[in-house]
């Protein structure tokens, strides 16, 4: 699903340094093979992250390029994303993606949902563990990665696991009422006007100012 346009790092780093944001926000340029542990990490302590990495995801789903991405393990972190960052109504879960092979761990359906289509069983052991996607009838509309599909995302559930024992995060799309965000622009104009903690595009870790 993967057919939307890629950024460069150059061209990343020439919207950062421009007029209209090199005074609102701070960066850093994180190296490939720390990218993954260090945003695994913010997220483990209660940060809500937008992902924004290589070419936007087609359809009506994120699907991890475009995504707002955060720890599914913390309670009350779907009454806080839908009021802070989404301003939509309490109830409205979020999905949960995971990696092939810890599927039938964690979910009861067998069927590979790599577009975040068709509702699960949260296992009833899991379901305390993973409340911020436990739907109030024992559901989630679970997405599958493969490193294969998404390196990149995968590789984040991968170092989110190892520090938490989890290899589940919620994702939801990146924007805030409006369509989800395609360019660099986008996605920190977004980051401006709520209360995402983080904005990691490509290899850039930006917090607003």
């Amino acid at each position: 699903p993967y057919l939307g346009k890629k950024f460069s790092n150059d061209e990343i780093l020439s919207v950062l340094k421009s007029d209209n944001y090199k005074n609102k926000i701070s960066y850093e340029i994180i190296e490939d093979k720390k990218l993954f542990d260090i945003s695994a990490k913010i997220i483990s302590e209660g940060n809500i992250i937008g992902w924004f990495q290589d070419k936007m995801e087609f359809g009506p789903r994120a699907l991890g390029n475009r995504s707002i991405l955060a720890d599914p393990t913390k309670p009350n972190m779907k009454d806080i994303i839908n009021k802070k960052i989404k301003r939509r109504e309490s109830f409205r879960p979020f999905a949960p993606v995971t990696l092939k092979e810890f599927q039938n761990e964690w979910f009861e359906s067998k069927f590979l949902s790599q577009y975040m289509s068709s509702l699960s069983i949260v296992k009833k052991d899991k379901q305390k563990i993973i409340p911020a996607i436990t739907h109030v009838d024992g559901t989630a509309r679970v997405q599958i990665v493969e490193k294969s599909t998404n390196f990149k995302l995968a590789t984040l559930i991968e170092s989110f696991k190892k520090i938490t024992n989890v290899p589940v995060l919620l994702n939801t799309s990146f924007n805030e009422n409006e369509p989800i965000v395609m360019k660099p622009e986008e996605a920190l104009d977004c980051i401006l006007r709520n209360d995402l903690d983080y904005l990691i595009i490509s290899n850039f870790i930006i917090k607003k100012n």
